[in-house]
């Protein structure tokens, strides 16, 4: 329902006739229908990746390497039960009379069949008058002003808003679940055969593909949630930045955890294994600490016992996201949301420099015990451009914090506030005894608008951020996907 909206611009309000008394403006979305690219690439990654796995399984069957095989069934079948029962519980189709679609989940072929459902609403989107669905939501149109304004969105956009709603969540869970450990898999059995096979080469592509725009949705959906006041427009600048800045954090992270597994191959279990157990229990610590309770509304119907099951597999994503990259948000198990609003930086400068040494000490290691295959390679220079590469991953990452990030504007502190404070406290020490020292340009571009705690489920709003805005920064926002 969230996917439709327009933007909320000055031309928009000067081209309304003219405001009832009572401040109450009714808006109309007669805009035409998007397309479903975002949930037909999410079906075709799924597919390529199914059908190139199962192929590979079966050249590994006829040369007897049964480790490999089982690997790759095991990462190709995992992702794709757990897909099927995502879409069956984010659509209810268990209470639903539904035989068809649920025996096409049983042989795995779900995502097939609800792509088909999604472009048959597109097709019939606007080809007869459907009901509408009126919403309510208070945006400031001037400064010190609010009216709030009423939507109306069609039966078809609300349906093809679940459906892309849906496949985000799956590409996130077949890029980490599934895609993460076959690339990481068939890149260890290339070095360690010694030879490069088509058809492992082209599931390595498109598992690289795939990790990346999970991680590109992951970034994306961190975004929407913590601003779900507004709609959030990605411009075509912040999709590069942040594939390239995915892409470069993705691939140097799994080199390395390659490279490390060819010289102490069992080593490399237990770096897995710690990262994983790490970020897994990081949140149901915090949870712990603040003596928070399990929020209700997961689903109506859940009892604690399966809640907690919701949860712990909710916990176990976020985890497979922190091993390869940046997950982009902070779990709060307490929260209805389960989601922290605020943007804690030093959660994210922790993270970046903890995984800079932890990748720097891998690539030594392997250094130091690598095996005669490498003779032919040199190895100091591999190992110094998959650090430099790991860096330019980070610059990436600041300069879509910095300029790309669509509600920039919102934060409460950027990137060169913080660049500020670390490298320049004693500079701005000797300004402050001088004179005042100058405004920070990023200072004068931000506003301190984040709550400085979650919002309470019951009773407290979400605060108006838009309040504190000018006039024409009331129109940053809308959904991005539909460019996906």
């Amino acid at each position: 329902m969230e996917e439709q909206e327009r933007d909320i611009s000055d031309m928009d309000l000067q081209e309304c006739p003219s405001m009832p008394e009572n401040g109450l403006m009714l808006v109309i979305n007669h805009s035409r229908v998007h397309p479903p690219l975002s949930v037909v690439l999410a079906t075709v990654l799924y597919c390529a990746e199914f059908v190139t796995a199962a192929v590979l399984c079966s050249m590994y069957h006829k040369t007897d390497d049964v480790t490999w095989m089982g690997f790759t069934i095991t990462f190709m079948l995992l992702p794709a039960v757990l897909i099927q029962l995502a879409l069956t519980f984010i659509h209810r189709d268990l209470g639903r009379d539904r035989p068809l679609v649920l025996f096409l989940h049983l042989l795995l072929l779900g995502p097939v069949i609800r792509c088909f459902e999604a472009l048959v609403v597109y097709f019939k989107a606007g080809k007869k008058e459907e009901p509408y669905v009126t919403i309510s939501r208070k945006i400031s149109l001037k400064k010190g002003q609010e009216r709030p304004m009423e939507w109306e969105i069609g039966q078809s956009e609300r349906n093809l808003a679940t459906h892309r709603n849906a496949f985000k969540r799956t590409a996130v869970i077949q890029a980490f679940l599934g895609s993460a450990p076959q690339l990481t898999l068939q890149l260890y059995a290339t070095i360690q055969e010694k030879y490069i096979l088509p058809t492992r080469l082209a599931l390595m592509i498109i598992t690289l593909i795939s990790i990346t725009y999970g991680a590109l949705v992951c970034s994306v959906l961190a975004i929407h949630i913590r601003y779900d006041d507004y709609k959030v427009r990605v411009r075509l600048a912040a999709y590069l930045c942040m594939i390239v800045w995915r892409g470069l954090e993705i691939a140097t992270r799994i080199t390395a955890l390659v490279l490390f597994s060819t010289a102490l191959t069992y080593w490399v279990i237990l770096v897995g294994m710690v990262n994983l157990l790490f970020f897994f229990f990081l949140p149901w610590a915090e949870f712990w600490a603040r003596k928070g309770s399990l929020p209700e509304n997961v689903e109506k119907n859940f009892s604690k016992l399966g809640t907690t099951v919701v949860l712990c597999m909710i916990t176990l994503l976020y985890a497979c996201i922190n091993i390869f990259c940046w997950s982009g948000v902070q779990l709060d198990l307490s929260h209805r949301e389960l989601i922290e609003r605020k943007q804690r930086w030093n959660r994210l400068a922790m993270y970046y420099c903890g995984r800079f040494i932890e990748n720097f000490l891998l690539i030594a290691l392997w250094y130091f015990f690598k095996s005669d295959f490498y003779e032919y390679v040199c190895a100091p220079l591999l190992g110094v451009q998959l650090l430099v590469c790991y860096s330019l991953a980070v610059l990436f990452m600041l300069l879509f914090y910095q300029f790309c990030h669509p509600c920039r504007r919102l934060f409460k502190y950027n990137v060169h506030d913080c660049l500020h404070c670390v490298c320049c406290r004693k500079g701005r020490g000797r300004a402050g005894r001088r004179g005042k020292p100058p405004l920070s340009y990023s200072t004068a571009a931000t506003m301190v608008l984040a709550p400085e705690e979650p919002l309470d489920s019951q009773n407290a709003h979400p605060p108006d951020l838009t309040s504190q805005l000018g006039e024409r920064e009331t129109a940053i926002l809308e959904d991005m996907m539909e460019a996906a």
